[in-house]
């Protein structure tokens, strides 16, 4: 199990930018696949990224490609989302979480969860 923090959300206008992080507690981060998802009020929670163990391979969903980056530092125990170009839309809390498989986009494939923090993008 890996205990996850999020940070750096924020409010932000449209077109702007923020980075996410997520920090990981255990000695064991480096050997979990990593993703971000995000849930609007009313909404499912959506797959946003994700990031293998070797951060050779990322997969990335439709609405946020070329404007959204997944990087990890794995000593430092910790996973970024880079956002440019924020849009209205990209309103919501973003979770991280970790699981076994860079590949998968569901929300139930993934194991250990942080609390979330609030993105809120201003038109």
């Amino acid at each position: 199990q890996v205990q996850l923090v999020e940070s750096g959300g924020g409010l932000v206008q449209a077109g702007g930018s923020l980075r996410l992080s997520c920090a990981a507690s255990g000695r064991t981060f480096s050997s979990y696949a990593m993703a971000w998802f995000r849930q609007a009020p009313g909404k499912d929670r959506e797959f946003v990224a994700s990031i293998s163990v070797t951060t050779h391979s990322a997969s990335y969903a439709d609405s946020v490609k070329d404007r959204f980056t997944i990087s990890r530092d794995n000593a430092k125990n910790t996973v970024y989302l880079q956002m440019n170009s924020l849009k209205p839309e990209d309103t919501s809390v973003y979770y991280c979480a970790a699981g076994r498989s860079w590949r998968d986009t569901l929300s139930t494939a993934y194991d250990d969860w942080g609390q979330g923090t609030q993105v809120t993008v201003s038109s």
